[in-house]
């Protein structure tokens, strides 16, 4: 053998291409690129033929990157680590412990509160709401309308929490009424009809037959309650869902009450307010 030829078998023998250094190690090719480019893994010159060659310093190297990284250490922070003393060496990895810490606690209450998203509208409203929701589905009201009246319920509850407890206890009243069963059923058909659809002025007189009869001025969440933003909010949410129930809502307070009068609070009997 030559001594050119002794030469390269010699470096052959005592260094490696990054695909073998890849596989020894256990990382791929484009890790090593990659931790060339982030400065953290010297990039050796290319031989005479081309190749880069690694040696023994570049495995160790790697291996200490690999295992930094595995650890959950970021790859901004390889760096200083690697070349820093024992000591701060400690510091540095405590503080990275804290951080993951800190971490793994976020992950844990992001998958408690998707595991609660199951519960579907008990994330949202209390349960006597959700009471309210189930009877309604119960009696046949359309899943439409009572995705309606949900959203008016987080709504008030929301932006007027005080004024749920009163008005889902009146809500659970009337809905043991068959009387009123039937009555939000009907709004609940109307919802599609056409505002000058002559029936809106035969069932806003029911409704406001109903109400009259039914009506408790001494009920709370009235009054005063009709200048919450959250009930006005709510009232132009239900409204807006269906051009035939604001014609609705409208006939039935003419009914009510006459014009030289504001109407209390919205009534939370039927669909359609």
């Amino acid at each position: 053998m030559s001594d050119r030829e002794a030469r390269e078998h010699s470096m052959d023998a005592s260094s490696l291409t990054i695909g073998q250094l890849a596989e020894h190690v256990g990382v791929t090719v484009r890790a090593i690129r990659h931790y060339h480019f982030r400065g953290l893994l010297a990039e050796p010159d290319r031989d005479a033929s081309g190749y880069r060659r690694y040696g023994a310093q570049a495995v160790v190297d790697l291996v200490r990157i690999k295992t930094l990284a595995e650890a959950g250490v970021p790859l901004a922070r390889i760096a200083e680590l690697t070349a820093a003393p024992p000591g701060d060496f400690a510091d540095a990895v405590s503080s990275i412990d804290h951080a993951l810490g800190r971490q793994i606690r976020e992950l844990r209450r992001r998958r408690r509160r998707l595991s609660q998203l199951v519960q579907g509208e008990e994330l949202y409203l209390p349960p006597e709401v959700v009471a309210i929701l189930d009877t309604q589905r119960a009696i046949g009201v359309t899943e439409r309308t009572v995705g309606i009246e949900r959203d008016a319920w987080i709504l008030i509850a929301a932006l007027s929490p005080e004024l749920v407890p009163a008005w889902a206890a009146e809500k659970t009243h009337h809905l043991c009424d068959p009387e009123f069963r039937h009555l939000y059923l009907a709004c609940d058909e109307a919802f599609d009809w056409d505002p000058d659809d002559p029936r809106l002025a035969d069932l806003a007189a029911v409704m406001a037959d109903w109400v009259a009869r039914k009506r408790d001025p001494g009920v709370p969440g009235t009054g005063d309650a009709a200048d919450h933003l959250s009930v006005q909010l709510m009232t132009a949410h239900v409204a807006a869902s269906s051009p035939a129930w604001r014609r609705l809502n409208d006939l039935a307070s003419d009914r009510l009450w006459p014009a030289d009068q504001p109407p209390p609070a919205p009534s939370r009997t039927s669909a359609a307010s």
